[in-house]
C-alpha cells in the first residue's frame, strides 16, 4: 500500500534541506511524496507529514541525517519518535490560531485544481457568480474587510468605486511586492496556495466589470513567481481563466517604493516606478488611465472565505473597525518564528512572549517593530497594545503588512534610527523634496548624534558641553521628521518618523551613550 508524505516546497523550508529529505523519502519504498505548502512554523522546517488512517502525523524538523532512524522507527505508520510531532493541528502554535486565509497552506498539493476544490475551493466564486456583481461588492463591504497591505482602507468601498466609475476597460492589480522586514505571508501563500489568490482576483474582476488582471510581484521571490505562473498555466487549461478574465504575472526589480500603488502602477506600465499625484485614484483613473482597483494580495486571498461563509461570520471575527484574520509574521530575534493568523485583538506582549516564546538569544525583548522598515519601535511597556489599526495609531505606530520584528536588549536604537533615515534616503523614488533630501540630511544628523555620544569624555560622562551639543541637533531631527511626515507625497518619506520618534520617544538614552550590551 502506498503511502503519502507531504514535504514542503515552501522557500524557508527549502532553505533548510527540504529537497533532499524529499528525495530519499521517495526512495523509501512504497512512498508517494507530495510537496506542499508550509504550515508556517519555521523552526520546525522541514516538517515532515505522514498520512495514516488516523490523520496526517507531523515529524520536525527533519534533517537528511534523521531519515534513516525515523524510518527504522516506523515512521510511514506513524510510529513513535524524538522528532513526532502528533497531529500537525494540535501543535499549540497552530491550534491556537484561526486560519481562514490560510487554512490550506501546508495540507494542498499547491498546482492541483483537484485538491484545491476537495478543500473547499472555488466556492466563493460560485456564491459571487450566483448574486450577481453588485451583491458581491455588498459582501465585500458588509464583512469589513480592510486592506492588509497596511492602509486599512476598507475593501468594499474601492470596488464600488472602480463599479461605478466609466471605462472601455477596468483592470485588477494585486499588489504582491512584499517587501516590508519580516514579512512573509505573500510569499506563503503565492507558494503554498496560489488558487485562493487566482479566485479572489477573479471574484473582483467579476465585481467590478475588469476583464484583466496583474499581480505584481518581487524579483527576490523566484519560487513564488514560478509556483504561481505554474498555477495560472493550470487555471487556464482548466477553464477558470481565459474567456471572461485572466490573470498575468509581472516582476518588478526590487525597489521598494513601487510598493506604494501607483509607483506600481508605472511600474506595470514599464516606466520608472514613481509615485504620483492624487487624484485622480487608481479606482477612477488607473493602470493605463482606466478605473483600476489596487489591492494586497492577503486582502483578495480573503474574498473567497468571506463569499462562501458570509458578510456575519467574517465581521464576528476581530475588534473594533478591524474585522476578520490577520496573518501575522513573528520574525527577528525570536524563540518561534513563522506566521500566525488570528483575529484582530490580540496584544503584542502575547504574540512576542506567549506566542513567539520571547527572543531566540534568551535575553530580555528590548524593542518590537511592527509595520515593516516604515513602523515604530514598541517598548515592552507598551506590549498590551492589541493589534488593531485604531490601536496603533493612537500610539504612533503602524501594522502595516503584519510584520513583527523582535529584538533583544543589546540592540542599539539611535543605529536603528539611522537606518530608517538610511533606508527612506536608499528607495526614494526622488519625486518630492522631503523625501529625496530630507532623508539623506536626516542621516547625516544622526551620524553627528552617534560621534558625538561616542566620544571618550562623553562615553566617561565627564563632557557636559558635548552632551549639550547633543540636544540641538536632536531638535533638528524631530523638525526634520515632522517636515518628512506632512511634506511627503507618499507614505515612504511620511512614516520615516515613526521609527525614528519612536526610537528617540522611548529609546533616549541610545542617543546619549552608547549601549555597553551594544558595543560588546
Amino acid at each position: 500500500m502506498t503511502v503519502r508524505v507531504y514535504v514542503p516546497r515552501d522557500a524557508a523550508a527549502l532553505a533548510l534541506g527540504a529537497d533532499a529529505v524529499a528525495s530519499l523519502l521517495a526512495q523509501a519504498g512504497d512512498v508517494e511524496v507530495i510537496r506542499t505548502g508550509s504550515r508556517g512554523l519555521f523552526w520546525l522546517e522541514p516538517m515532515v507529514e505522514v498520512a495514516t488512517s488516523e490523520g496526517r502525523i507531523a515529524y520536525g524538523p527533519v534533517t537528511v541525517a534523521d531519515i534513516s532512524g525515523l524510518l527504522a522507527a516506523d515512521m510511514l505508520a506513524g510510529g513513535p519518535h524524538k522528532l513526532r510531532l502528533g497531529p500537525p493541528e494540535n501543535i499549540p502554535y497552530l491550534a491556537r490560531q484561526t486560519r481562514l486565509t490560510f487554512a490550506r497552506c501546508g495540507i494542498v498539493d499547491p498546482l492541483s485544481l483537484d485538491d484545491y476544490r476537495a478543500h473547499g475551493g472555488l466556492k466563493g466564486l460560485g456564491r459571487a457568480r450566483e448574486i450577481g456583481p453588485a451583491a458581491t461588492i455588498d459582501l465585500v463591504t458588509q464583512s469589513g474587510l480592510r486592506g492588509r497591505g497596511g492602509a486599512g482602507f476598507p475593501t468594499g468601498i474601492k470596488w464600488k468605486t472602480a463599479a461605478d466609475a466609466q471605462g472601455e476597460r477596468k483592470f485588477i492589480v494585486c499588489n504582491a511586492d512584499e517587501g516590508d522586514s519580516g514579512t512573509f505571508a505573500d510569499r506563503m501563500l503565492m507558494e503554498g496556495d496560489p488558487f485562493v489568490l487566482i479566485e479572489g482576483m477573479t471574484i473582483a474582476g467579476f465585481a467590478v466589470g475588469a476583464s484583466k488582471g496583474y499581480i505584481y510581484t518581487r524579483s527576490e521571490y523566484p519560487h513564488a513567481i514560478a509556483t504561481f505562473d505554474a498555477a495560472l498555466d493550470v487555471a487556464r487549461r482548466e477553464g477558470l481563466l481565459g474567456a471572461h478574465f485572466d490573470i498575468e504575472q509581472r516582476v518588478g526589480g526590487g525597489a521598494y517604493v513601487c510598493g506604494e500603488e501607483t509607483a506600481m502602477l508605472d511600474s506595470l506600465e514599464g516606466k520608472r516606478g514613481q509615485v504620483r499625484a492624487k487624484p485622480p485614484l487608481p479606482a477612477h483613473k488607473g493602470l493605463f488611465g482606466a478605473p483600476t482597483v489596487i489591492n494586497n494580495a492577503i486582502s483578495l486571498a480573503s474574498v473567497p472565505i468571506i463569499m462562501e461563509r458570509g458578510a456575519d461570520f467574517y465581521r464576528e471575527i476581530g475588534m473594533g473597525r478591524s474585522r476578520g484574520t490577520m496573518p501575522i509574521q513573528l520574525a527577528g530575534n525570536i524563540k518561534y518564528g513563522g506566521l500566525f493568523e488570528c483575529g484582530f485583538g490580540i496584544t503584542l506582549g502575547e504574540l512576542v512572549n506567549e506566542i513567539g516564546g520571547g527572543t531566540l538569544s534568551g535575553r530580555p525583548v528590548r524593542a518590537v517593530q511592527v509595520g515593516g522598515p516604515l513602523g515604530a519601535y514598541f517598548p515592552p511597556a507598551l506590549f498590551d497594545t492589541p493589534f488593531d489599526y485604531e490601536a496603533f495609531t493612537a500610539r504612533d505606530g503602524l501594522i502595516g503588512h503584519g510584520g513583527v520584528v523582535v529584538f533583544d536588549d543589546t540592540v542599539d536604537m539611535a543605529n536603528q534610527a539611522r537606518f530608517a533615515m538610511e533606508f527612506c534616503a536608499a528607495e526614494s523614488c526622488g519625486k518630492c523634496t522631503p523625501c529625496r533630501i530630507g532623508s539623506v540630511r536626516g542621516t547625516e544628523v544622526i551620524d553627528r548624534i552617534i560621534a558625538a555620544r561616542s566620544s571618550p569624555l562623553v562615553m566617561a560622562g565627564r563632557d557636559p558641553h558635548v552632551m549639550a551639543g547633543l540636544d540641538p541637533a536632536m531638535e533638528l531631527l524631530r523638525d526634520l521628521c515632522h517636515t518628512l511626515k506632512f511634506g511627503s507625497l507618499c507614505a515612504l518619506g511620511g512614516f520615516i518618523p515613526y521609527p525614528v520618534m519612536s526610537a528617540l520617544e522611548h529609546f533616549p538614552e541610545d542617543f546619549h551613550t552608547v549601549r555597553r550590551e551594544a558595543a560588546e
